[in-house]
């Protein structure tokens, strides 16, 4: 996957950014994210999906998770 251009998120820490989810998009509407500080583990799945986890987390639906 290092054909993949990773971006980090805008939310990244104040120490330039080591501890931060990046993502790539590959081909026929794949999404790879990883995190920053162990780059080799790779979760892989659809815009729509990542789509309707990001809202899901906006609006609070995994907060009782933590």
């Amino acid at each position: 996957m290092s054909h993949l251009a990773w971006q980090k998120s805008s939310f990244s820490n104040a120490d330039g950014g080591s501890t931060c989810i990046e993502l790539a998009a590959g081909v026929d509407d794949i999404r790879h994210l990883r995190e920053s500080d162990d780059p080799s583990v790779i979760v892989t799945t659809s815009t729509a999906k990542l789509r309707a986890f990001v809202l899901g987390a906006k609006a609070g639906e995994f907060d009782h998770l933590i």
